[in-house]
């Protein structure tokens, strides 16, 4: 059965914070043609340039995965691009009036909401899938992930992560269809080590942050000191942490929502490489870096096949412009 590219029915906005810069911003989804894929429109420069979401844009992936052209930049894509393939949309520019796209609540939820509300567009051009045919696979030992990808008639996910702390060892999460992702994936919230965010917090380099936006595990004994000086960070009458070793910011949604966040961050990166995917991903604790990297090597892998095919299924006549 032929499929058809997808955008959304009306404009739909979701405001909110940028997590490593602190702006304040709104982000727009519009609808958009067949074949326009998925592009970012920094709307609050003059020039309004346009960045395509593709991996050969990705310049930074330290704190988020970051896409830039001629200087420009768009910061923390993951969630936005895993809430778009979730649903199934390929077509839609994004106006952005800021420089990274709205942290909320750690999760891809809002997003998704906002798209649903939206409405899903069914558009008159099949949609193009990128189907494996053979595993792919990427070892990184000395920062320790793998990743690889084989052929399936469908688009699924299994995670591994292992961080080897007695609060946050080995988990492992898996998505059987992108059916699954909007409930048992889009919830899932970001998290940090308490180690982790002292660091950037004492180096600025987390602005828009707060403790309702990330699940902060503590992996070593802290004082009621610490707890107090977190508390007014964070603007909270008290902190402490729980049994499970986790600061009483939240509840966790699922017990294994680490793990399902890091899937959620596979599914958005790995769309960065422009076409709907048809495979089995595996990953071992992923992260951006691995995430990109890899969809490099799938999109450099299966580029040239692709147009190698599309030249050869135009007639003769065709391609001597007749």
């Amino acid at each position: 059965m032929t499929e058809y590219q997808c955008t959304i029915k009306k404009p739909v906005s979701v405001s909110g914070t940028g997590l490593h810069t602190g702006q304040q911003g709104t982000l727009t989804f519009k609808p958009a043609p067949t074949g326009h894929g998925v592009v970012f429109c920094r709307v609050d420069k003059p020039e309004k340039p346009l960045i395509k979401a593709h991996v050969s844009n990705v310049v930074d992936t330290s704190r988020g995965t970051t896409i830039g052209v001629n200087g420009t930049r768009v910061y923390t894509i993951e969630h936005v691009m895993a809430s778009l393939t979730g649903l199934g949309i390929d077509n839609v520019l994004i106006e952005l009036d800021m420089e990274e796209t709205p942290i909320r609540d750690g999760s891809a939820r809002y997003f998704v909401e906002a798209l649903t509300e939206a409405g899903i567009q069914v558009q008159d051009k099949p949609r193009e899938y990128l189907i494996i045919d053979e595993e792919l696979r990427i070892d990184n030992d000395e920062k320790g992930f793998w990743l690889s990808i084989s052929p399936a008639g469908d688009y699924s996910v299994d995670v591994t992560i292992d961080y080897g702390t007695q609060v946050l060892n080995v988990q492992n999460a898996s998505m059987g269809s992108l059916g699954d992702f909007a409930v048992q994936i889009a919830p899932c919230r970001t998290f940090v080590f308490l180690h982790e965010l002292e660091y950037l917090l004492g180096n600025n380099l987390i602005k828009g942050g707060d403790l309702s936006n990330a699940i902060v595990f503590v992996n070593r004994k802290v004082s009621q000191e610490e707890l107090d000086r977190l508390a007014e960070l964070f603007n909270k009458p008290k902190v402490k942490v729980k049994e499970e070793g986790i600061l009483n910011n939240l509840e966790l949604h699922f017990p294994n929502e680490p793990a399902r966040h890091k899937l959620l961050d596979v599914v958005g990166d790995l769309s960065l490489v422009g076409m709907r995917i048809k495979g089995h991903v595996k990953a071992y604790r992923p992260g951006h870096y691995a995430n990109t990297e890899f969809a490099k090597i799938i999109f450099n892998q299966y580029f040239n096949q692709i147009n190698h095919e599309k030249r050869t299924a135009i007639r003769p006549a065709e391609r001597a412009g007749l």
